[in-house]
């Protein structure tokens, strides 16, 4: 198989979205499509995204990775893009690219809007792979006076780890992420999630992980904890538990 060419989704109201689908073989179009959920900022070409891509390539597996609106190659305005903007994001794809169920593989803020895809399309979602998932991260992610900064200027800009330019945060996200909150109470979803949290995160702190095992609704949560693991978890090590967390997950629903 080759890999599948650019496509693009346009919409109305929202940004062209860029993405790249590719179909199962025959022997696999049973299982669920992979979907990637990049993190804050970040995109469809990261190690994680490509490393999985290529894996899925090889087994026959069907799968989806795509820039949210505002990121990597599709259209708008990144300091105009909520939460909730790149959650409707996912669901269109969902919704109108791919067919049938889905496992949705989320790093960080992409592990949070796997919970709120999860939540919007209950019967779609077949499980979730977490990798230093971020839910909530508006509340617990920034200082009070940052936060401050945020409502009274409309954006902070802080210095990134992972590239050149500033991570910017705007009111209109924040302001998303604390209305769209879950661990706040039980997360109604049933299906199998696998967490991957380095205890060496500098960006989430592990219990976090721990905190979203215990909400989740579903019996079916095994929480990976890597004792030297980052915040990033793109190590070959951390790739190679990433698709063996992945390949399990799927033999576990073809069982």
């Amino acid at each position: 198989m080759n890999h599948p060419s650019t496509s693009f989704l346009d919409r109305g109201d929202r940004p062209r979205l860029v993405y790249h689908h590719r179909r199962a073989a025959p022997d696999k179009a049973a299982l669920p499509t992979l979907v990637f959920l990049p993190g804050y900022a970040s995109d469809m070409t990261g190690t994680k995204a490509l490393a999985l891509d290529g894996w899925a390539q090889a087994e026959g597996l069907a799968m989806l990775r795509f820039d949210y609106a505002g990121c990597g190659s599709s259209g708008g305005d990144f300091e105009s893009q909520s939460l909730a903007d790149w959650r409707d994001d996912v669901l269109a794809l969902i919704d109108t690219v791919v067919s049938g169920p889905v496992v949705l593989i989320g790093s960080s803020m992409g592990g949070w809007l796997a919970l709120l895809v999860a939540l919007a399309r209950p019967a779609r979602v077949a499980g979730i792979v977490g990798i230093a998932a971020a839910p909530d991260f508006t509340m617990w992610g920034f200082s009070q006076e940052e936060k401050m900064t945020i409502l009274t200027e409309g954006r902070l800009e802080k210095p990134s780890e992972y590239g050149p330019e500033p991570m910017v945060t705007t009111r209109t996200f924040w302001q998303s992420g604390e209305g769209n909150r879950v661990l706040i109470g039980e997360i109604a979803i049933d299906c199998p999630v696998r967490l991957i949290q380095g205890q060496n995160d500098p960006d989430v702190p592990w219990q976090y992980a721990l905190e979203t095992q215990k909400q989740l609704r579903s019996q079916d949560v095994q929480l990976l904890l890597i004792k030297d693991g980052d915040h990033r978890l793109s190590r070959d090590g951390d790739i190679a538990l990433l698709i063996q967390t992945v390949g399990n997950l799927l033999g576990s629903l073809d069982g």
